[in-house]
């Protein structure tokens, strides 16, 4: 019971003297000077500041300096605090003086105890499988013992890449574990990416030089799957071909996991085909008809189309013309030949010719008989 009231004395004091400087605050020409003016302190490190109650205008000896751990030596108008280990999270420093006209002039030290994160460290939420291209997955970064969390800024990365830079809305000051997410939707050029977060204590002008900074490991290779798409147009015109040349169908596309090729032929063609284009390298008639490509992997399938005539190559009609032109010779000359050779040549007999002079003409008729 006597503490209760002892508690409950003090604290009356106190709010009748925070009530006493605020109302008559207007009446001090000066205030207590810190140096520095903001003070940042790793946990656990040593700590100084000097306040300069006043320039002019005020009497030390109703001075004074609040302060809930360390020691003070005051040396005039000038009071210096020192602790050799700061371990108070919500440490608050008052130098004042009280003037002339009986006012307190008080200066609060904006303190700041920090201590960087013990750990960082990076997953999916609900998340352990395959990773879809265009689907929304949810990273997390999980910061552990890290005060004050308000000056926290945590930013998630790909590779290289910044994806976004989160804080938090705590008002604690005290360490703290602290889970950050950010929705991410991949694409295929994301495949292969690792993800990482770092956790910075952004501590202003009176922190250190270079801010604390914790980063998580970069999580395993994330693949990215997706369905198969066609290189070139799904449904191409009518394929002319003529016969005896090399017939190309070009059925290539992307995809991952890697496509698989299946090829279905028209009805007269006996061969088999799993590659990504189709070649024959002399096309016959039996050739003629609709191929159909359908490309497939685990996250889905895509097929095409294609329609292919043949023609006779004109190499045909050339060689036909040529056959039919000998064979025409052939039956026009022969008749004519025959018909000369009967008409004017002459038939001989060996006898008649002995019997004739030298250099007399010899009858044709008997010629043959020679």
């Amino acid at each position: 019971m006597l503490s209760c009231y002892l508690f409950l004395v003090i604290s009356l004091m106190i709010s009748c003297r925070d009530v006493r400087a605020s109302a008559s605050s207007s009446s001090c020409t000066e205030y207590p000077v810190f140096t520095p003016s903001a003070l940042v302190v790793k946990y656990g490190d040593p700590a100084n500041v000097t306040c300069v109650v006043c320039q002019k205008d005020c009497s030390v000896d109703v001075s004074g300096f609040e302060h809930p751990v360390g020691k003070v030596l005051q040396n005039g108008a000038t009071m210096f605090w020192a602790v050799d280990r700061l371990t108070e999270w919500d440490i608050s420093l008052h130098c004042y003086y009280t003037n002339d006209a009986g006012a307190q002039c008080t200066t609060r030290l904006n303190t700041t105890l920090y201590q960087p994160p013990e750990s960082v460290s990076i997953s999916f939420v609900n998340h352990t499988e395959m990773m879809f291209e265009n689907q929304q997955y949810t990273l997390q970064c999980s910061v552990q013992n890290v005060a004050p969390v308000q000056s926290l800024t945590v930013t998630f990365y790909r590779g290289n890449t910044a994806l976004g830079h989160l804080q938090s809305n705590s008002e604690q000051k005290k360490p703290v574990n602290e889970t950050f997410t950010l929705n991410i939707t991949p694409s295929r050029e994301d495949d292969g990416a690792q993800y990482w977060c770092e956790a910075k204590l952004e501590l202003g002008p009176a922190g250190p030089q270079s801010p604390p900074v914790v980063t998580s490991k970069k999580s395993s290779a994330s693949p990215v799957y997706y369905g198969p798409e066609l290189n070139e147009p799904r449904n191409p015109d009518v394929i002319t071909v003529k016969e005896r040349d090399t017939l190309h169908l070009n059925c290539s596309s992307v995809g991952n996991p890697s496509p698989s090729y299946t090829w279905t032929l028209p009805l007269n063609s006996s061969s088999s085909y799993t590659g990504s284009v189709l070649t024959i390298s002399s096309v016959g008639f039996e050739h003629e008809g609709q191929y159909i490509c359908t490309v497939s992997n685990t996250v889905g399938n895509v097929t095409k189309e294609f329609n292919v005539d043949v023609q006779a190559s004109p190499w045909i009609w050339i060689i036909f013309g040529l056959s039919a032109a000998v064979l025409f010779v052939l039956i026009l000359c022969v008749p004519c030949c025959l018909f000369y050779k009967r008409n004017r040549k002459g038939s001989y007999n060996l006898k008649d010719v002995l019997r004739f002079p030298m250099r007399t003409a010899l009858p044709l008729q008997n010629c043959e008989n020679i």
